[in-house]
């Protein structure tokens, strides 16, 4: 079966997901979704030759766009984070830490918790504050919260090519040159950080050295998102700025 032909025949709307049977393989493990007319596709059988994926192009109409932008408005709004009174803008009392991690507040828009001693990095969509994650300052447990309920990453940086890393600290390194750090602040990858990271050209994923399973797993699930995606082994976290890890990240040549 001709997959475009397929794929069409499926109908979907913008932003809509499905999984259904294979045209391959004709197992329930084919997953399609509809990103702005840049259809995503792959089958998750790994013997299946549909395995690594693709991405089409269909034509939206005007009752798909509207639909599209209304959809995204009613998100917007249920997802909306009333940020806590108590996260606020005091560059001192998080200084210390700022130096110790090289981190810019300003650049990175940093803020700091009163309530629980934290640093606080904001996870921003559109340029609206939608949810945060904090890092405690002091031994506070846990070391990482998160504030709000989006599945949103943390990001930093402009570009085509993402770095996608575990924590705020390594995504705000990275990010900011030639590269945008993503932060999955958890340990698996959601649908909203697929979607987040299918606008990239290229993903390298660049996770602890201890977890090379998920990087594997990572690079495995990103392949029907992203066009160009690597997997990057390093020798310690990037925060760590390891510079034979650096060197590896250049070398690259993405």
């Amino acid at each position: 079966m001709n997959v475009n032909n397929y794929i069409n025949d499926l109908s979907l709307t913008v932003g809509e997901s499905v999984r259904v049977k294979c045209p391959s393989c004709n197992r329930r493990e084919f997953s399609v979704t509809n990103d702005m007319g840049t259809v995503l596709y792959r089958c998750y059988r790994n013997s299946c030759n549909l395995h690594k994926g693709g991405r089409i192009k269909v034509q939206l109409s005007k009752n798909d766009i509207r639909e599209y932008f209304s959809r995204t408005t009613r998100e917007v709004k249920e997802i909306q984070f009333s940020k806590p009174e108590w996260l606020v803008k005091d560059n001192l009392s998080i200084e210390p830490f700022c130096t110790e991690w090289d981190l810019d507040p300003d650049e990175l828009g940093l803020l700091y918790d009163v309530k629980e001693n934290r640093v606080v990095f904001p996870v921003v969509k559109s340029g609206v504050m939608v949810d945060a994650s904090g890092r405690s300052i002091t031994r506070r447990l846990p070391k990482w919260k998160r504030y709000g309920k989006s599945d949103l990453p943390y990001s930093h940086g402009n570009g085509k090519v993402a770095v996608v890393v575990e924590d705020c600290i390594s995504a705000a390194f990275v990010g900011g040159g030639v590269y945008v750090g993503v932060a999955v602040l958890g340990t698996s990858l959601s649908e909203g950080h697929k979607r987040f990271l299918s606008q990239f050209s290229t993903a390298i994923i660049a996770l602890d050295p201890d977890a090379l399973p998920k990087t594997l797993q990572f690079t495995k699930e990103l392949r029907g998102y992203v066009d160009n995606v690597r997997a990057l082994r390093l020798t310690d976290d990037l925060k760590y700025r390891n510079s034979n890890d650096i060197e590896k990240l250049t070398a690259l040549g993405v």
